[in-house]
C-alpha cells in the first residue's frame, strides 16, 4: 500500500497543474466555438450572402491557423509558453471585438471585410495560445505524461466545440450575432486572467539550440501524418454523416453524433493513461483498428443502429489517436524545441481537416453518400500503414545501433 503513495501523488499533482490549463483551453476554445453555428445564420440570414460565402467565412480561420503554426511554434520556444498564450488570448479578443464592430456597419460588403479580418485574427489566436498550452503542460508535469497532457487539453478542446454549437444558437436568437462578438471578447479574457495566475516555464535562450520548423518536420513527420489519416473518418463524419441519414431517409443524426462525442470522451477519461503507460505505437495502433471498424459499420450500414453503431467506434478508436502519436513525437524532440514541434505536429490535424471536406465531397458525387465512409476507412488502413513502416524503421535503427 505504501508503494503506490508516490504514485498517487504524482497523479494528484500532474491534474493540479495541468486543470488551469485545461480550463483555459475550455474558455479559449468556446470562443471558436459559439460563433461557428452563428455564423451562417447572420452572414446568410443577415448580409444576405450565399452558400459558397458562409464556407468562404468560416473555413478562412482554419487557413489562418495552418499558416500561423510556425511562428506559434518559435514564437513559444523564444518567449515561452506562457508569454505564447498571453499573447494568443488577447488576440482571440480582439477577433470578438472586430466581429462586434462588423455589426455596427450598416454596408454589407463592408460588414463582411470587417468579418473577415476577425476571422483571419483568430487563426494566429488560436495558434499562439493552443501550442503554448501544450507547451506549458508537458512543462509542468514532464516529457513522460505527454499523452496525458494532450488527452486532457483534447477533452476540453472538443467539450468546448460540441457546447459552443448550441450555446452558439442560443445567443445568436436571444441578442444577435453582436451577442455573440461580445461572447468572443469576454471568454479569452477569462483564460487570460488564468494564465496570468500561473508560473512561466524556464526559457532556454538562443536562437541556434532550436530547431527549425523543417527540423522538426523531420523529426515527427511520421507520426503527423499517422495523425492527420486517422482524423479523416472524424472530418468525413462530422460533415457527412447527418447528410448520409438524410440520404437513406433515417432520423436520429443527432443521436449518432452524440454517441461519437460519448466514445470519444469517455475513452478519453478512462484511459487517458495508456499511451504513456504501455506506448504509443501500440495504443494508437489499436485505436485506429477500432476507428476503422467504425467507418467499415458507417459504409455498409442498412439501418440507423448500424450508423449509431459505426458512429460510436469512431469516437473510441479516434479518442486516443492524437496522444498516441502525439507522446511518439514529442519524444523525439529535444525540450527546448518543444513549442515548434507541438506546432509542427498540429499543423498536420490542420490540413487534414481543410482537405478532408472538398476531395471526399468529389467521392460522394460520384459514388454516394456511403462510399465517404468508404474512404474513410481506406485513410485507416494508410495510417496504420504508416505506423507499421515507422515501426520497421525504427527496429531498423536501433538494430544498427546494436550492431
Amino acid at each position: 500500500m505504501t508503494m503506490n503513495i508516490p504514485t498517487e501523488l504524482q497523479e494528484r499533482s500532474a491534474a493540479r497543474n495541468l486543470l488551469p490549463l485545461v480550463a483555459i483551453v475550455f474558455s479559449g476554445f468556446l470562443s471558436i466555438g459559439i460563433p461557428l453555428p452563428a455564423l451562417p445564420l447572420h452572414v446568410n440570414g443577415t448580409l444576405g450572402y450565399n452558400a459558397a460565402v458562409v464556407g468562404w467565412i468560416i473555413g478562412i480561420q482554419s487557413f489562418a491557423t495552418i499558416f500561423t503554426r510556425k511562428f506559434a511554434g518559435s514564437y513559444c520556444d523564444r518567449h515561452g509558453p506562457k508569454q505564447s498564450v498571453s499573447l494568443g488570448l488577447p488576440l482571440a479578443s480582439c477577433a470578438g471585438l472586430l466581429y462586434l464592430a462588423s455589426t455596427r456597419i450598416a454596408d454589407p460588403l463592408s460588414s463582411i471585410a470587417v468579418l473577415t479580418l476577425g476571422r483571419l485574427l483568430m487563426g494566429p489566436a488560436e495558434s499562439l495560445f493552443l501550442t503554448g498550452t501544450m507547451t506549458w503542460g508537458i512543462g509542468r508535469v514532464g516529457v513522460a505524461k505527454t499523452g496525458k497532457v494532450m488527452a486532457w487539453q483534447g477533452i476540453a478542446m472538443f467539450a468546448a466545440l460540441g457546447l459552443g454549437g448550441p450555446l452558439g444558437i442560443a445567443i445568436q436568437q436571444r441578442f444577435g450575432f453582436a451577442g455573440v462578438a461580445w461572447t468572443t471578447i469576454v471568454l479569452p479574457l477569462v483564460g487570460f486572467a488564468v494564465a496570468r495566475t500561473l508560473t512561466a516555464l524556464a526559457v532556454t535562450r538562443g536562437h541556434a539550440l532550436g530547431l527549425s520548423f523543417t527540423g522538426a518536420l523531420a523529426l515527427i513527420w511520421r507520426f503527423g501524418l499517422a495523425l492527420a489519416l486517422a482524423a479523416m473518418p472524424f472530418a468525413i463524419l462530422t460533415s457527412f454523416l447527418v447528410l448520409l441519414y438524410g440520404s437513406y431517409g433515417w432520423q436520429g443524426a443527432g443521436y449518432a453524433i452524440l454517441g461519437f462525442s460519448a466514445g470519444y470522451i469517455g475513452v478519453r477519461l478512462f484511459f487517458a493513461h495508456l499511451p504513456d503507460k504501455i506506448g504509443g505505437a501500440r495504443v494508437g495502433a489499436v485505436s485506429v483498428a477500432i476507428e476503422l471498424c467504425g467507418q467499415l459499420l458507417l459504409w455498409l450500414a442498412h439501418d440507423p443502429m448500424a450508423a449509431l453503431a459505426g458512429s460510436v467506434l469512431t469516437g473510441i478508436g479516434f479518442s486516443l489517436v492524437f496522444p498516441s502519436m502525439g507522446v511518439q513525437a514529442m519524444a523525439r524532440v529535444p525540450a527546448h524545441s518543444r513549442g515548434i514541434a507541438v506546432a509542427c505536429f498540429m499543423a498536420f490535424i490542420d490540413v487534414a481537416s481543410g482537405l478532408t471536406g472538398p476531395v471526399v465531397g468529389v467521392v460522394i458525387g460520384w459514388y454516394g453518400y456511403p462510399a465517404a465512409f468508404l474512404a474513410g476507412a481506406l485513410a485507416c488502413v494508410a495510417s496504420l500503414a504508416v505506423m507499421w513502416s515507422g515501426s520497421r524503421s525504427d527496429s531498423g535503427s536501433a538494430t544498427v545501433a546494436q550492431g
